[in-house]
Parts: C-alpha cells; structure tokens; sequence
C-alpha cells in the first residue's frame, strides 16, 4: 500500500520543494496550509507521517501538541521542520508529542532518507509477526483510503474456514505452514499496486484493480482445493473429515479447511465508511459460503422492492428423538427452563437436533441420522447423536456433528446446544 505524508507549511515554494522531494510510487505527500484542512485531511486518510513547519501562525510545539491529541487513536509519525535550531526549542517540541525535529534549511539527501526511515518503521510496527503482512489496524486504514478514491477498487475479504477445528487438530506449527504456504499463493498474483494485509488469524484483505478481483479469487479457490489435501493425514482423508476431541470421550465431527471470498467494490455502490464497507464484504463472504469446499461471490447490482428484506430470526428451536420416555422428558423439561423451544411437528426447522442412536443390536437411530442428513430440509440443523454403544467413527460417519456417548452430564450437553445454536445462527 502506498504510504501518505501530510505536509503542513504555509510557504508555497517550500512545500512545493518538500513535496517533489518526498513524493515517490511508495509515498503519496499531501499538503494543508491550516489546522482546519489538516483535520480534514487526517480524518479522510489517517497519514503515516504528518510533517509540521513552524510557518505556521501557532506555537510549534503547541501545534504538535494539539495534532498529537487530536490523533491519539492512530498515532501517525509527527516531525517538526524549523528554523530555529536552539537546543530549547528542540526539546519543547520533542516533549508535546512530536517524533523527530529537523533544522532548515535541510539537506535534501538527510531529510530523504529521514522520511524514508520513519515510514519504514511505521510500516514494520504494524507487521503482524507471524505473518510478516500489515496487521487489522493498516489494513482498515489501507480500506479508510480507497472509499475516497474514485478509481475502480475491489476489496476481498479471504477466510479460512474450519480454521481453528484443524489448528486445534494438527497442532499451531501445521496450522503456521498452512497459512503461510496460503499468503505465498496469494503474493504470487499480486502486483506492487495491490494491497495484502491480515484482518485475524484467518482472515485477509485483498485491496486490488476491479476487473481482476474476479479471476484472482476464481485462482485462490482452485489452487486452495489443491493444495489443502496435503494438510492432512491419510487417515482424515480416506474418512472424509477430522474428528475433533470434545472430552476424553465425546467427538465432533469437522468438514475439512476450505477458503471462501466476498469481494465488495466501488462500480455499484459509494461507500460512506469503514464500517460499512467492512459489514457489506462479511455478508457477501457468509452469503458465498459452501460447507464442504472453496466458493466466493463478488457484489452485484441489487434489484430491491418494498419489504423485500427481512430481519432473520434468532432459531433456538430443538427437535429430540428419544424413544426412552423418562429420558426425553427430563431432557424436554430441562431444556424449555433453560430458554429453548421444543418441536414436536416437521413444520419449523430445527437449529439442533437430539437423536438417540439406539441399543446395541438395534441401531435404527444411525439409519435416521442419514436419512436426516439427506433431506435437504435438515441440511443446516445441527446434529447431535447420543449413543450407549461406544464406536465415535461409526457414528460420526452416519453425519452426526457431534458424537455424546451415555451416560453424559446435561450441563455438557447444554454447552455443545450453546455452541451449535450460535453456529447455525451465524
């Protein structure tokens, strides 16, 4: 991403000398003659490094001080140019909040390759460690700076989905090699103009022109689901998922790591914040996602009519198949005191479902697990399988999402409900 300088200088010679100076393919130099447009200036772009000369009609120092606390949430690199060179003055500057203090008239060399220094740190606090790309804060500012640009952008929010399921499985150092050798597939498309940064620990933005965002994300998802499979163990292949430990005993079914991609741009609409564009990528991201593979969905014009959208409804619906009646009731009477709706009738869907897998010789429940699986009606509810016959794969392979082997606290099975219903909310 390319850097900004903000210049405050009344002089027009010098600031037009500064400016040509300073101003490359890597750093962006605006000039304010005042406090008024500087804010303005500061709270449109959020500057790298703000450069303020005493020309101006305050107190340097107390400038510096009111542009430091009035910056206090971005924390820019903020030099002082002046031509006074008396220790004193140096040091009041220093004190009220600015980074470094430089005497005029300047040697065009040394100021350089000062300005230069101080946005190479800048950038380098702001690396996430393990990922040596810009972190959350850069890339907000990275989007801050496009939503006034009027040049054709896309911004790509990247997921790994099933990401903390295989980190939790595979160990952190397995999940560091995957991300890694992800961030290398992505480098590998992108030019200098482009900017790659992190938003968490499986989230990336992408920043880059509108009519590639398209091909790029239709290379990501392919060359993921190609590369993914050697992620994992031949056993978890051959099965067809990973099998999570939820205690010593229980076990939770998980679909396999794949990447999803919402790309939001500005050809349809004008975007007013941050915010917003941010809320608009994260629906177009969870609208493209698929449960078992890679997917992405770009922003397209939007057909509307009166009362077309809707607010979702929050579903803490429950559906129990428990032939054992004392077992059903205290699992039905348990549950409607802690807030949740039972369902007797097929009509609603249910968030979560509590089947009995059945005894020993009779497993019918498993035949029902499949058959449940397959309706396409049930596809997104939740599956929790109860078993007296302790066999985790068996039962996992039939679809469950989760494995509760009998006899099992009813505070666990309200904890893995608690989880399930936020999931399916989501």
């Amino acid at each position: 991403m390319q850097s900004v300088t903000l210049l405050i200088d009344k002089r027009r010679e010098l600031s037009t000398k500064y400016k040509k100076l300073l101003e490359t393919g890597e750093n962006k130099v605006l000039v304010s003659k005042n406090l008024i447009s500087a804010m303005k200036i500061i709270q449109d772009t959020e500057p790298d490094l703000i450069i303020i000369s005493d020309s101006i009609d305050n107190d340097l120092s107390d400038y510096c001080k009111k542009i430091r606390a009035l910056t206090y949430n971005m924390r820019p690199i903020i030099i002082a140019i002046s031509k006074s060179s008396e220790v004193d003055d140096r040091l009041k500057v220093l004190e009220n909040g600015a980074d470094d203090f430089i005497s005029e008239p300047v040697n065009s060399e040394e100021f350089v390759m000062r300005i230069k220094a101080h946005l190479r740190r800048e950038f380098e606090c702001n690396l996430d460690t393990k990922k040596l790309l810009p972190n959350k804060n850069y890339s907000l500012r990275a989007l801050k700076r496009i939503i006034k640009s009027d040049l054709p952008w896309a911004a790509m929010l990247v997921t790994i989905d099933n990401f903390n399921s295989y980190k939790e499985t595979y160990t952190e150092l397995a999940s560091d090699k995957l991300i890694q050798t992800f961030c290398a597939i992505i480098q590998s498309i992108l030019n200098k103009d482009d900017y790659f940064g992190t938003i968490s620990d499986n989230d990336f933005l992408i920043i880059t022109d509108m009519y590639k965002a398209e091909k790029a994300a239709n290379f990501l998802t392919f060359a993921f689901e190609s590369v993914s499979p050697k992620f994992y163990s031949n056993e978890d292949i051959n099965r067809g998922y990973i099998i999570l430990q939820g205690d010593e005993f229980a076990g939770r079914r998980s679909e396999f790591i794949h990447t999803t991609i919402g790309i939001a741009t500005n050809e349809f609409n004008r975007y007013s914040n941050v915010t917003q564009l941010i809320n608009t990528l994260v629906q177009i991201r969870d609208m493209a996602r698929i449960p078992s593979r890679s997917n992405y969905l770009i922003e397209r014009p939007k057909i509307t009519a009166e009362g077309a959208v809707t607010e979702k409804i929050y579903n803490n619906k429950i559906k129990i198949i428990e032939p054992d009646e004392a077992m059903n009731t205290l699992l039905r009477t348990i549950l409607e005191l802690q807030g949740y709706e039972i369902i007797d009738n097929d009509e609603n869907i249910p968030s979560v479902i509590i089947l009995d897998a059945g005894d020993v010789e009779n497993q019918e429940g498993l035949e029902i697990c499949k058959e449940l699986k397959q309706n396409s009606k049930y596809s997104s509810s939740k599956l929790i399988v109860t078993s007296i016959f302790h066999d985790k794969e068996t039962v996992l392979n039939c679809g469950a999402d989760l494995y509760l082997p009998k006899p099992y606290e009813l505070t666990h099975l309200v904890k893995w409900l608690e989880t399930f219903i936020k999931e399916f909310n989501q």
